[in-house]
């Protein structure tokens, strides 16, 4: 892919414009060098219209079809409701744009690998919208996982811990544009379970994948591996374990909720001489990197070192970079072909609950 010819400016099309689709992806799009929102669509007349005014978006469209139909467009953010967002992005990459979704990327594997596929086929940029991966502290600390790893500097890695209780993601973040139209949007869906899976189990299935497929696709990025699944315990949504086998240690992924405003996400890798941490934001606090704390002991001799980061935000460092992969030709950090591996495992995940009863 890297050998295509560049292009100047990406013409993006941007499918959704609620919260998400507003100050995720237009608010970004609309003011990225080399990139410009050539068109938007919005089953909702008035609302279409005020984000296309906001964001100076000359073409609307009521419907994806529609605007995948623009020749002008050459990618598409998908910033739908999530059932949906599998069947327009599979349209989107047979009309063969480059495209970037929210995440999950589908419900189940099967879904997944339609949509890879497709990709493949079509030679475009597949891009899902793990923005996690693109803050600048998760960056910062992939680079000092990769060079302790490489050095052996404080020894090997021998444990794990991915912790996530959700509190308020949105951060009470304001300025999208709302209306009050009741216009309902009748594009397809697609299933949100494995048809394997008891109805009982399907939106508690769904939820956490929604929610927990950012943990279990940090822990792959930074490890540069994927686990085994060894143990579940998920009886209980506002507390839930996993057990992952990296080999030669194991991981954790501590899983559940919080009523109060804060946000409580933490990912923890040690080593035999050391620790290194990363307190993760809410996806929506503008401008704040996840912080990282690395501690090396030896000996009498103990050292903390914290690496400071720009206020950056990781939807825009998300966005730049997808608008970098499609100018240059570039394979997405987050590529669909990778996330596969994720949904993988969270199905092997709630195989293995509903195998316990």
């Amino acid at each position: 892919m890297s050998s295509e010819p560049k292009i100047s400016t990406v013409n993006i099309g941007i499918v959704g414009a609620g919260l998400m689709g507003q100050l995720a992806h237009a608010a970004n799009y609309a003011t990225i060098d080399g990139c410009r929102i050539a068109a938007i669509a919005e089953h909702k007349p008035e609302r279409r219209r005020l984000v296309a005014e906001r964001y100076g978006i000359p073409r609307t469209y009521s419907s994806h079809e529609e605007l995948l139909g623009d020749a002008e467009v050459d990618a598409v953010a998908v910033a739908t409701s999530r059932p949906k967002i599998g069947p327009i992005a599979l349209d989107c990459l047979n009309a063969g744009k480059h495209i970037i979704t929210e995440k999950p990327m589908a419900a189940t594997v099967e879904q997944a690998k339609i949509l890879v596929k497709a990709a493949r086929d079509r030679g475009v940029r597949y891009a899902v919208g793990y923005m996690k991966r693109h803050d600048e502290g998760v960056q910062t600390a992939k680079k000092i996982v990769d060079e302790l790893l490489e050095t052996g500097e404080l020894g090997e890695v021998t444990f794990v811990r991915s912790h996530c209780f959700t509190g308020e993601f949105y951060c009470n973040i304001d300025g999208q544009i709302i209306t009050d139209e009741t216009t309902s949007e009748c594009s397809p869906e697609w299933a949100i379970a494995p048809d394997w899976m008891p109805n009982e189990y399907k939106q508690k299935y769904a939820r956490f994948l929604n929610v927990y497929c950012h943990n279990i696709n940090l822990l792959r990025y930074l490890l540069g591996r994927t686990p085994e699944v060894k143990f579940v315990e998920f009886k209980q949504s506002d507390g839930q374990v996993a057990v992952l086998d990296f080999g030669s240690y194991a991981a954790v992924l501590e899983a559940g909720s919080l009523t109060y405003r804060g946000w409580d996400e933490v990912t923890e890798i040690y080593f035999t001489r050391g620790r290194l941490r990363i307190e993760h934001p809410p996806g929506m606090l503008r401008n704040v990197p996840a912080k990282v704390e690395l501690y090396k002991g030896k000996d009498l001799l103990h050292e903390v070192y914290t690496p400071v980061c720009g206020w950056t935000w990781a939807f825009r460092r998300q966005a730049e970079a997808f608008v970098r992969d499609v100018r240059e030709g570039l394979e997405p950090i987050a590529s669909g072909a990778d996330a596969l591996e994720d949904m993988r495992l969270v199905e092997e995940m709630w195989r293995q609950q509903i195998s316990k009863g």
